[in-house]
């Protein structure tokens, strides 16, 4: 009786999924799960290991996914505890004119205003603000070059080998990475007890402005979603970095590539829908297991 809830489960959690593309790397044989038909993806459970990998590892932009390796090198340079909303940051000329762009996600901040780190990174990480995610790297390290330098000297000491920052938003097509590296990135990210707790947060806002900036990432709540984001663009197509809570497990996952070459607004909800059965179909496989 339970194999065949499983298998109904997991048969509902398949439909709209064209092909089931190969699956390489697991560490638990026998699972079945509802792998994008393009792109590719990456899951993992701690401390049972790893549910597989699909599609071919060819370095692909990531888009907004790019802000999570920005966030992790601000928290490592500058530690926060929970309760802890960290200096001071003026928001300069240059993130200010920005935020009035429509041609990227930003953040409404003002110039001249001060605003603490911890509401910094919930503007770069919850409405994915591009402008933001630039003024933390001015901030940092003087340029966002500089930054950058730091971004690829991390990725380089987590072993992720197949990927490439040039710039800390994600708004360049030219950074590329892997699901199975960025999957390395989110296990160490989520050791951050203040970046699970903002990657966690269905909204922000800019001190002083009422307006509630709403979390990109709308599987949060469902399936034991708690985090972590979301990244769309032309060329990159929908990207989802995500992370849940099942059964006192953390579970980690990387889905790249869904809907390339569309509407990026399309592209993202490609991802999240990929994103909403494959939680789906771990989380109840964590439930029978468990």
């Amino acid at each position: 009786m339970r194999c065949s809830l499983v298998f109904l489960l997991l048969a509902s959690a398949l439909s709209g999924c064209a092909t089931m593309p190969p699956v390489s790397g697991a560490t638990v044989p026998g699972v079945l799960l509802p792998w994008p038909a393009e792109g590719q993806a990456a899951i993992e459970v701690e401390g049972v290991g790893s549910l597989g990998a699909s599609g071919e590892p060819n370095p692909v932009p990531i888009a907004s996914v790019t802000k999570v390796m920005t966030a992790y090198v601000i928290l490592r340079r500058h530690p926060l505890r929970p309760g802890d909303d960290g200096p001071l940051i003026k928001v300069d000329r240059t993130a200010a004119d920005e935020s009035h762009t429509l041609r990227e996600s930003t953040a409404p901040v003002r110039e001249g205003q001060r605003v603490r780190l911890r509401r910094m990174l919930e503007l770069m990480l919850v409405p994915s603000g591009n402008n933001v995610a630039r003024l933390l790297a001015r901030w940092d390290a003087g340029s966002q070059e500089r930054f950058v330098e730091r971004m690829n000297a991390t990725a380089h000491r987590l072993g992720m080998s197949s990927t490439r920052y040039t710039g800390v938003s994600g708004n360049e097509d030219s950074t590329v990475s892997i699901a199975a590296d960025q999957l390395k990135l989110a296990k160490e990210a989520m050791r951050d007890p203040v970046f699970r707790e903002v990657v966690a947060q269905a909204d922000t806002a800019v001190p002083g402005d009422a307006r509630r900036l709403s979390n990109t990432n709308t599987l949060l709540r469902r399936h034991g979603v708690i985090g972590i984001k979301t990244g769309s663009g032309t060329a990159a197509g929908g990207n989802l970095m995500w992370a849940s809570h099942v059964r006192g497990r953390l579970v980690l996952g990387v889905i790249l590539g869904q809907a390339s070459g569309t509407n990026p607004a399309a592209a993202k909800v490609a991802a999240l829908e990929v994103g909403g059965k494959m939680s789906a179909a771990v989380e109840q496989w964590l439930l029978n297991r468990w």
